[in-house]
């Protein structure tokens, strides 16, 4: 797309090609301009949250932040007082928290997690462990924190090594033939379609409500990546498919439960990410149930994919961004999962060039 024929779409409500629906449908491959200029924002959930990771953040133009509490580590959850504490030192670098991670039901794998009763239905360690989320809920509500994000996953992140990318670069990469099931088996055992659903809906039924009682958004991940119908180390990834997507926010359906809509996890579960990307960012997002955004790119499809650059893949992450504009989102786009280099061993060079990335694609949609 041209620069005059960008502005024009973003600024005058001209309507622009891209985006292609997977049935081809002409309505659903020229998304409009909203005709207003968009309320997103650049965050991220880049961690620690400490005086000079939002300097850092500053410097480059963050203006919101998904943050992580100190303290949550030894207790195992926070408090009122640790979510005040951080608003308060995000407002003092001009920086505003506008969601936190939930200190457990994280995205690592159920071998290597210490608290993962919920999901192994364990009693009565699960009902401890939600009990304490209404209390964070509480928490949130009580110190102006609108949401907080977590996952729903046994396997974690699933990834096959890197290949390499430009300039030096390594990228994630996850080829479903070269997969490795060590062990066949997780701790978990085998949990087939039926059985992860139960988990989920059980959870969902004892902490949804609770969110509706305080206002307080809840942000779940997709499972990333989605593996074959029959599992991988005998586990279903229910929320690895769009219709799994679709069928969890159905679940206790509520203005306060939706998803952290990763954009490359998404595109990760697609045959044909560049032409189906757009109908279901345009779905979701029409529903209202997207609260926060990982605006990442990959090259490649569902079994095969590489996480790249923003500006290298095979999602128009300029279309992406005008389909959310067009959907009224107003929240957090935020890079993710970036590609690694020795030179940059915390990621900082990445993360910079992903907040310059989404920098410049807001600055012209305000035009």
């Amino acid at each position: 797309m041209d620069r005059r024929r960008f502005l024009a779409s973003c600024g005058a409500g001209v309507v622009i090609e891209g985006l292609s629906a997977a049935d081809g449908s002409e309505s659903e491959s020229r998304p409009r301009s909203p005709g207003r200029k968009p309320a997103m924002r650049l965050g991220t959930q880049q961690g620690p949250t400490t005086p000079e990771m939002l300097d850092y953040f500053r410097r480059h133009g963050v203006e919101a932040v998904c943050g992580y509490p100190r303290g949550s580590g030894e207790r195992g959850s926070w408090t009122r007082e640790d979510l005040e504490r951080t608003r308060d030192l995000c407002q003092r670098h001009g920086i505003a928290l506008e969601m936190v991670a939930l200190p457990f039901l994280s995205s690592s794998h159920v071998d290597r997690e210490r608290r993962a009763a919920i999901l192994l239905a364990q009693e009565p360690e699960r009902r401890r462990d939600v009990d304490e989320i209404h209390g964070m809920i509480a928490a949130c509500a009580r110190a102006g924190v609108p949401a907080f994000k977590y996952n729903l996953s046994l396997l974690g992140v699933l990834r096959t090594g890197t290949t390499a990318g430009r300039g030096g670069s390594r990228y994630s990469t996850w080829r479903l033939r070269d997969a490795r099931e060590e062990p066949p088996l997780t701790r978990a055992g085998r949990v087939a379609d039926d059985l992860f659903w139960e988990r989920i809906t059980w959870f969902l039924d004892r902490v949804i409500p609770v969110c509706n009682e305080h206002k307080v958004r809840a942000a779940c991940h997709p499972h990333d990546p989605g593996v074959p119908p029959r599992g991988f180390q005998g586990v279903s990834r229910v929320l690895g498919t769009p219709e799994g997507l679709k069928r969890l926010v159905s679940i206790q359906e509520s203005p306060y439960h939706g998803l952290n809509f990763c954009v490359g996890t998404v595109a990760e579960m697609l045959r044909d990410p560049a032409r189906e990307i757009g109908p279901l960012v345009r779905d979701f997002g029409r529903r209202k149930k997207i609260f926060n955004v990982h605006f990442r790119n990959i090259r490649g499809r569902r079994d095969d994919f590489q996480e790249v650059y923003p500006d290298e893949g095979d999602l128009d992450m300029v279309q992406v961004a005008l389909a959310l504009c067009e959907v009224g989102y107003s929240g957090m786009l935020m890079p993710d999962h970036m590609p690694g280099h020795p030179d940059d061993p915390r990621g900082l060079q990445a993360f910079a060039y992903g907040y310059g990335y989404i920098r410049g694609i807001l600055q012209a949609l305000q035009r």
